[in-house]
């Protein structure tokens, strides 16, 4: 029997309860795709605090803590700033807050190049402190070894090829990947390296929709797509892109919501309450027992 978390609303926080139910598994996910193709798509959304994961967890598989809560949450111009503790903190309140998916935690810029050791250091310290399931990890045939040495060592790892946003210096900005034959060839390359190493599942990230395409059917483990194509075996979307919270939209995004909109129409509506001061009202006072 695991632990669920349901919202107290006397206090509006979590509190577990149990449950009988268990969250899916890595094997669970990874066994969807059979024969190269996977009949359910695997649905992952990005997720940064508890209430987010309380909201989220019981549509999606999985539950990825990007380092995109560099921009998202702190105001970071790129993910490569983002600390290990960062990550730590907001992958264990993602895991506080869900029962159902599997909880991914990315393995920051600096916390796993450098060695293999290093990664499993790392990494082992992320699922210790967040209780997560695994790792992710940007990079291609460069991670191939690092990869085998920590799924060999009991710490699953989700692959991520194509435009790595943690390479940005590199890459020189965030257009879409694999326009020429030689880079095609190489994220191909890449593809094949970080699955024969053992990860459970790889994100594609933008990259020209034919080629993601290829990897896919290419590959035994599930892709994850993110501007990449349909034909992946399960797609991934930042999840404040993805409900309207900032005014730019990529183009891979659909926005199913208008939070940013609603946000501030609220913030405006209490604020003209505040200034003619009928908030707070009668029904939010509290009042000597009679």
């Amino acid at each position: 029997m695991s632990a669920t978390y349901t919202l107290d609303t006397s206090t509006s926080r979590a509190n577990p309860t149990p449950a009988p139910i268990r969250r899916l598994t890595i094997p669970g996910l990874r066994a969807r795709k059979v024969d190269g193709v996977t009949a359910e798509p695997i649905v992952v959304l990005t997720a940064y605090t508890a209430r987010q994961a309380q909201l989220l967890d019981p549509h999606c598989d999985m539950l990825l803590v990007g380092d995109s809560l560099g921009q998202v949450i702190y105001g970071l111009p790129s993910s490569v700033p983002v600390t290990l503790e960062m990550m730590a903190a907001h992958g264990a309140a993602v895991v506080r807050g869900s029962y159902h998916s599997v909880v991914i935690v990315d393995m920051p810029f600096g916390s796993y190049e450098a060695s293999p050791a290093q990664a499993f250091d790392n990494a082992a310290r992320l699922l210790k402190e967040t209780g997560a399931a695994g790792v992710k990890l940007e990079g291609g045939a460069a991670m191939a070894e690092t990869i085998a040495f920590l799924t060999a060592r009991g710490i699953p790892v989700c692959g991520h090829v194509g435009l790595t946003p943690q390479a940005i210096n590199v890459l020189g900005g965030y257009g879409p990947r694999g326009r020429d034959e030689a880079e095609a060839d190489k994220i191909k390359q890449d593809a094949r390296a970080v699955s024969d190493a053992g990860c459970f599942a790889m994100v594609i990230e933008g990259v020209i929709e034919p080629l993601a395409a290829a990897i896919t059917a290419a590959v035994p483990c599930p892709t994850i797509g993110i501007g990449a194509s349909p034909d992946c075996d399960g797609q991934v979307l930042v999840t404040e892109d993805m409900v309207g919270m900032f005014e730019r939209t990529p183009r891979f995004v659909k926005r199913y919501a208008d939070l940013a909109g609603t946000i501030g129409e609220a913030a405006a509506h209490y604020a003209a309450e505040v200034r003619a001061r009928t908030f707070p009202g009668q029904d939010q006072l509290y009042q000597p027992k009679k």
